[in-house]
């Protein structure tokens, strides 16, 4: 995937490895997830956070790393969550070498749609997520007329193409799907590590 970070679109940096300025929990408080060698990792208990920019349409990249945890299986190893808008979770958890990546696997829209293919990292390796993302649009009365709909890349490899969502995910900030949002990255009890998180907004039209 090419880097949007030197065009013309409207580039924020989310977390440059520095601080939490640009995040709180999402009841407002101080993040404290730990912060070292550039990178925030989930505090478990933390509890979720988010960012402080909100957007509509966008283009965002978000790099994680999942802990080494070769006791655990299935939704115990390495989990956490991107949520896009903070209502549309891309599940994070440690799916190396499964053959068929299901509804909650690595790259999933969490009970929604499975990967194309796997193509996920071992863990204690740094990944990405190259997310485009399109909000859904309403009519003049509010009416929904198209659902949000995404597109994602992980590692450079195309595992979701332009997939129209059913709805929010569960576990959302909210539900006001009319409104820009926040991303939103997981307590899912793991330390999930995170690192170069930033988004290009995107025009609607």
């Amino acid at each position: 995937m090419q880097s949007m970070q030197d065009g013309p679109y409207q580039v924020v940096t989310l977390f440059d490895g520095t601080g939490f300025e640009g995040w709180t929990h999402k009841d407002g408080s101080a993040v404290t997830w730990t912060l070292e060698d550039g990178a925030m990792t989930v505090a478990p208990g933390g509890g979720n956070i988010v960012s402080k920019e909100t957007s509509r349409d966008a283009f965002l990249h978000v790099e994680f790393r999942c802990p080494d945890m070769p006791e655990a299986t299935g939704q115990h190893k390495g989990n956490s969550g991107v949520y896009v808008q903070g209502r549309y979770e891309i599940q994070v958890l440690d799916s190396y070498g499964w053959e068929a990546p299901g509804l909650g696997d690595c790259g999933a829209i969490y009970n929604q749609h499975a990967p194309l293919v796997n193509a996920c990292r071992p863990a204690m390796e740094w990944q990405s997520y190259d997310i485009i993302f399109r909000a859904p649009r309403f009519d003049e009365a509010g009416e929904m007329i198209d659902d949000a709909r995404l597109t994602l890349f992980l590692n450079g490899v195309l595992i979701l193409n332009n997939i129209e969502m059913k709805g929010i995910t569960g576990g959302p900030l909210d539900e006001n799907v009319t409104e820009p949002g926040p991303l939103m990255l997981q307590d899912h009890g793991d330390r999930v590590s995170f690192r170069n998180i930033w988004l290009a907004h995107l025009p609607q039209e």
